[in-house]
């Protein structure tokens, strides 16, 4: 019956979205964006283009119509200096009758004089806020975006403790009451003040992560919610707020545990079974609540991970899967909890998404056997023996129960492991567990990979912005978007990027597509980011051209236009081949130089699709042209690089994509790099990214070699 209903429930959504048309086909979805200055665009470059909401609408398409209803300076309180409700936009979002509302207000509600309300007010304000959208739209999705930090040093203003310890708090209870969903954006920029040229608003480079963020949110692929402990055989002895999610606690087989439930459940049903410290750093766990994960916790920690433990998590995980979660699950261990993740994966190895340990005990004489250089706990190292059997000194000697022991059958089980270590550890030292057991593990061919802090020692876990270790857990679980292959628009606004001040991104779009449109026939279109910017030519709006001696040089007998702007990545370039007029120059000749700026941000193979989805829409749009495919030039000074690493990934998954006909693909390490294999510093500036101008000498002379042989063939 409960699923009857949740299937009705959404067949009445989709019929009211449609009810203006008539039709369930291609209805529009409108979505409101109710918020403050930051949701208008205050303070950034061109916010009419460059807005959260612009920007959303972007990602989302056609199929979606967003509308901005922001206004500088208003609170949430009605009793605020600057009501929300009192302006006309209120009303605006009202009348627009969307079906999905992001809310984003609260920042100004910080200020001195608006918070003697904040306790009796806010929480009061923000579900009537709610219902008004309700009342107009049944069925709408309310989606609340938590504020995001303030870097303001005045108390008396938008002060970020007041966020920080009352208004997030208050509106993760709302989001808890009312059902609403609840995206924290305030983790995602945590100790980044680079993105808030004023301390307050975030620039358009900022707004591009609040979209991508919501976008995340609102395109995941869900199914109907349900209580997983509903006719289970558990004694449920409370429910409570997890930042916003139903918390539970229960008992089973004699045993504390827990289970956050998330708002929307994502398709398959995944969860993470999380080891000690609950509730400490939970900004991973909250992110992935939002993403439809269950976080799921079974106490064990005094049984520090022996065969006693293994089996009451055999048990806990029949019971969960049993409720419908999935066969495989993440693991995440921190301190103590790195014994129970590791001795249960090495038992169950075909059951694990992914393991995230956080300054893990991986051999119980560092911890709490205090044998190197910790101190050891004594009470726990007295238990430690007790669990484990060890009564003397032989039976020390001969112990294998250890992760360290099992590092074997853990690479061979082929799950990828996040490790998180502070370097200033002395209670866990890292060099005495993670260090040895990374080792290990790479030797015998397992995927591993450590983020070392450093000056941290055993506490805090976790980072302030978990990205990393959200994109590593959704990668792992197949479930990370891929931005690097969806066609967005760049929102770069930097003179330090090589422009004219003021000129920025949408202004190097649009000459580019001026040069295309009236240049003529082209011989030559060089698409890419600030390297192939660096080439000048007619661009009137950059610069820096430190290749233009060489194109000069080289391309003096060709017609060609640079199509480079700095900062972009896959998807900014092939917004640009899709959405441009690259081809009323009809060039017989393209270069694509792309994917470097993605390093940080993409993995290899989220890098190399983003570059397949270039040369296809090359393809698609400029049928009639060459394709020189470079992908990211070299990159990364010394050979044994991580970043050489990553580039040599790179090009060996985008080999392929060269065909010999219309595409033709080229690495050009070996052009670039000195007699040992490192990048020549003669050609590469220090940043192993940019060339100087020498190294513009030799890829225009590479360039001009490659089109005289396809024209002497053609």
């Amino acid at each position: 019956m409960r699923h009857f209903l949740c299937l009705l429930t959404l067949f009445v959504v989709l019929l009211w979205s449609c009810r203006d048309t008539g039709s369930t086909e291609r209805a529009t979805v409108k979505i409101a964006c109710v918020g403050n200055s930051i949701t208008y665009g205050a303070g950034m470059a061109n916010r009419d283009m460059n807005s959260y909401p612009k920007q959303l609408q972007r990602l989302l398409g056609e199929r979606f119509q967003v509308k901005n209803f922001g206004v500088n300076g208003v609170t949430l309180l009605k009793k605020g200096d600057n009501p929300y409700w009192a302006s006309g936009k209120y009303q605006e979002a009202l009348d627009f009758n969307p079906l999905i509302v992001l809310i984003k207000l609260g920042t100004n509600d910080s200020k001195l004089q608006n918070r003697m309300y904040l306790d009796t007010d806010f929480e009061k304000d923000y579900k009537e806020l709610i219902e008004s959208f309700k009342v107009q739209h049944p069925y709408a999705r309310i989606v609340l975006l938590l504020p995001l930090p303030s870097f303001l040093q005045d108390s008396t203003s938008i002060w970020n403790p007041i966020i920080q310890d009352k208004i997030i708090p208050l509106t993760q209870k709302v989001a808890y009451e009312t059902g609403s969903e609840v995206v924290d954006l305030n983790q995602i920029f945590a100790a980044d003040e680079s993105m808030f040229p004023d301390k307050i608003h975030p620039s358009s480079l900022g707004a591009t992560k609040i979209a991508q963020r919501v976008y995340e949110q609102l395109v995941q692929k869900t199914i109907s919610t349900y209580n997983i402990l509903e006719n289970q055989d558990v004694q449920i002895e409370s429910q409570e707020n997890f930042h916003g999610f139903q918390h539970t606690n229960f008992q089973y087989m004699d045993l504390n545990c827990k289970v956050v439930q998330p708002k929307r459940t994502t398709k398959g049903k995944p969860w993470v079974l999380r080891a000690r410290f609950w509730g400490h750093e939970p900004q991973t766990d909250i992110a992935l609540l939002e993403r439809g994960f269950h976080i799921a916790y079974c106490d064990v920690s005094n049984l520090y991970g022996n065969e006693k433990a293994v089996g009451h998590w055999n048990d806990f995980y029949e019971l969960m899967t049993g409720a419908g979660l999935s066969e495989k699950v993440v693991l995440e261990g921190m301190s103590r909890g790195g014994l129970i993740i590791y001795n249960w994966a090495a038992a169950n190895p075909e059951k694990v998404v992914c393991v995230y340990a956080d300054a893990p005990v991986l051999d119980g004489t560092s911890w709490p056997g205090g044998k190197g250089k910790g101190n050891g706990s004594p009470p726990d190292w007295e238990r430690f023996k007790e669990v484990y059997g060890i009564s003397s000194e032989k039976d020390l000697d001969n112990f294998d129960g250890n992760p360290i022991h099992k590092t074997s059958d853990l690479a061979q089980a082929g799950f990828p492991m996040l490790h998180m270590c502070g370097e200033a550890d002395n209670v866990v030292p890292f060099d005495e567990n993670t260090v040895i057991f990374e080792q290990e593990i790479q030797a015998a061919g397992g995927a591993i990979t450590t983020i070392y802090k450093p000056d941290v020692g055993h506490h805090p876990h976790s980072l302030e912005n978990s990205t990393p270790i959200v994109d590593f857990i959704l990668r792992a679980s197949g479930r990370k978007i891929n931005f690097a292959s969806i066609p967005s628009p760049g929102s770069e606004y930097r003179s330090a990027a090589g422009w004219k001040e003021g000129k920025g991104w949408w202004y190097q779009m649009r000459d580019i597509d001026s040069l295309s449109r009236n240049s003529g026939e082209l011989d030559l279109l060089l698409i890419g980011n600030s390297i192939t910017q660096g080439w000048g030519g007619n661009r009137t709006l950059t610069t820096y051209k430190p290749g233009l001696p060489a194109a000069e040089e080289h391309f003096k007998n060709l017609n060609w236009v640079s199509a480079g702007i700095s900062g972009d990545r896959t998807q900014h370039t092939a917004w640009r081949i899709k959405n441009g007029h690259y081809n009323e120059g009809n060039p017989k000749f393209v270069t694509l130089a792309i994917g470097v700026n993605n390093f940080p941000y993409n993995s290899a193979e989220e890098i190399a699709e983003g570059i397949r989805l270039n040369v296809e829409l090359s393809r698609e749009k400029l049928p009639n042209s060459n394709i020189l495919l470079f992908g990211p030039l070299p990159t990364g000074l010394d050979k044994s690089s991580e970043r050489r690493k990553k580039y040599e990934k790179v090009h060996e998954l985008i080999t392929p994509l060269g065909d010999g006909k219309s595409v033709h693909y080229f690495n050009l390490i070996e052009n670039f790099s000195d007699e040992e294999g490192n990048l020549n510093t003669n050609y590469y500036s220090p940043d192993g990214i940019h060339l100087q101008p020498a190294g513009y000498k030799v890829w225009a002379a590479f360039i001009v070699e490659q089109v005289e042989k396809l024209e002497a063939i053609n």
